[in-house]
């Protein structure tokens, strides 16, 4: 089994290189997704969530009402920690329940958006970076997701830095081009990541070698 750990800016499209990593044949683990599913009606994490904040961050039917316990925790440090204690723990457990389920030579891809920001990339074999123009992720967060300006770049600023995701990078995908471009090179990448992982005699063998 080879550990990838997926991550890139917001807006950069590291939703589309997962998707095309599951066409190629990838076993996907998107702790996006995986962070939802923990907090949701009737599981433990919500109501450890509504213990620890209150019952006013639900909503009417019952779900967690996400805007308004971000509200609470995006403007204070220590609620936020809180937040993470509960939820991060859970997404841990079910990624690993995932990855155990995978066959032995499987390429596990963990889409982590914030993989750079909390230290992640000694979990992984390798680490992916999709790479994309400052300016081309202002632009499809604006065209393509509805945000003001002002708000997209806050959101980008709240983020680790370019340079920072690209230290961290064993591969770097550049999604500053064209949808066919993006395909080949993604195909490019899986050919290497299935060599690899034949070449992988257990999980969690250390990172990679950088690629140039």
């Amino acid at each position: 089994m080879l550990k990838v750990g997926l991550t890139g800016g917001i807006g950069a499209g590291k939703s589309e290189v997962s998707r095309l990593l599951v066409e190629c044949g990838a076993v996907l683990i998107d702790a996006d997704r995986i962070a939802r599913e923990v907090v949701a009606p009737g599981t433990p994490g919500l109501a450890a969530v509504v213990d620890a904040f209150g019952p006013e961050v639900l909503a009417a039917d019952g779900s967690l009402d996400r805007p308004k316990l971000g509200s609470i925790v995006f403007a204070d440090a220590e609620k936020l920690a809180v937040l993470n204690s509960i939820v991060h723990p859970l997404v841990g457990t079910r990624s690993r329940e995932l990855e155990e389920a995978a066959a032995e030579d499987a390429v596990v891809v963990h889409d982590v958006p914030l993989l750079t920001e909390n230290g992640l990339a000694p979990l992984y074999d390798l680490v992916i970076v999709v790479d994309a123009a400052p300016e081309t992720q202002l632009d499809r967060l604006v065209r393509l997701r509805g945000m003001t300006a002002e708000d997209a770049r806050a959101r980008m600023a709240a983020q680790a830095t370019r340079e920072e995701r690209l230290k961290i990078a064993d591969i770097v995908i550049d999604n500053d081009v064209p949808l066919e471009r993006l395909r080949q090179r993604v195909r490019d990448v899986w050919a290497e990541l299935v060599q690899r992982a034949a070449h992988t005699q257990h999980p969690g063998h250390g990172a990679a070698e950088p690629q140039e």
